[in-house]
């Protein structure tokens, strides 16, 4: 759609969320390409969709609004590269993206009315931040903005103004990973039986990866492993993995065994992996 090509992209944004109030009104006088003459207003909880998402580094940010079926808008604001968006600044000399220097603060508002595309092929103005408040990762937990718009040239200007209150961000994902000290060996096939436990605070899909190696007098068997545990909050989530050495001519035998591994998970409301590192542990292999 027209309106994808001519949003500027966003360092990371945050999924999704309605607001809990607000406000997106923005009309034009007779002549103006985007509002047609016509003033407009949505309000949160009257649409399908009133979001505000912000960048993970607070340089911009995107209103998103979806009325009904074919009726959707999208302001986007950015200010300068490596800088953030800041309360009480008034933000002028806009361009649209991809045309925008990286001195250059960004302004796009465009849309689709009743099936009818509404964008600019270049634009110019200005935005102001009256008040902002970030939440992690660039949440936006609030934002009063107004903004001024003229479109291909047009001496005639779109002004607008979002007001929007959002939920509370969610809670980060905090994620922690162990390793059992006891796993098992059959012997005389070597197969070895290790695992341990992940802990969230929130559903995660978690990845784990490691390897494991046993110090013997003549050989040092070894192993990698990969496999992905469903995390639900509450309490530890057991995994287990069975391996047998991948070095030709060695086996696993009743003993210490080093594991190496670690634990990550994408945080499902946030556009951040979450990652333990990797811990060492030494592993008692008893004869299963």
């Amino acid at each position: 759609m027209a309106v994808a090509l001519t949003a500027a992209p966003l360092v990371g944004t945050a999924q999704a969320h309605s607001a809990a109030s607000g406000t997106l009104s923005f009309g034009g006088e007779a002549g103006e390409p985007i509002s047609g003459g016509q003033s407009y207003e949505y309000t949160a909880g009257a649409v399908q969709l009133f979001d505000v998402q912000g960048s993970t580094d607070q340089n911009g940010l995107t209103v998103a609004i979806d009325a009904q079926e074919g009726t959707l808008w999208r302001l986007i604001v950015a200010a300068p590269d490596g800088q953030k968006l800041t309360e009480g600044t008034t933000y002028t000399g806009t361009k649209q993206w991809p045309y925008a220097e990286p001195q250059d603060p960004e302004l796009t508002f465009s849309g689709t009315d009743n099936g009818t595309e509404k964008w600019c092929n270049t634009s110019s103005g200005s935005f102001t931040i009256e008040h902002i408040s970030f939440g992690p990762y660039g949440y936006v937990r609030a934002l009063d903005a107004t903004f001024e718009q003229y479109c291909n040239g047009s001496t005639v200007p779109l002004r607008g103004a979002v007001h929007a209150v959002m939920p509370e961000p969610p809670a980060e994902l905090a994620l922690e990973a162990n390793v059992d000290a006891d796993g098992t060996v059959d012997v005389p096939d070597g197969r070895i039986t290790v695992g341990g436990t992940v802990t969230c605070n929130k559903p995660a899909s978690v990845s784990l990866t490691g390897q494991v190696f046993q110090v013997q007098r003549k050989a040092t068997p070894g192993a990698s492993y990969q496999t992905t545990v469903a995390c639900t909050p509450g309490a530890p989530v057991p995994w287990s993995v069975s391996l047998t050495s991948l070095e030709p001519g060695t086996s696993f035998q009743p003993g210490t065994a080093t594991m190496r591994s670690r634990a990550q998970a994408d945080d499902r409301d946030y556009p951040v992996t979450v990652d333990t590192g990797q811990q060492e542990t030494a592993v008692t292999l008893s004869k299963a």
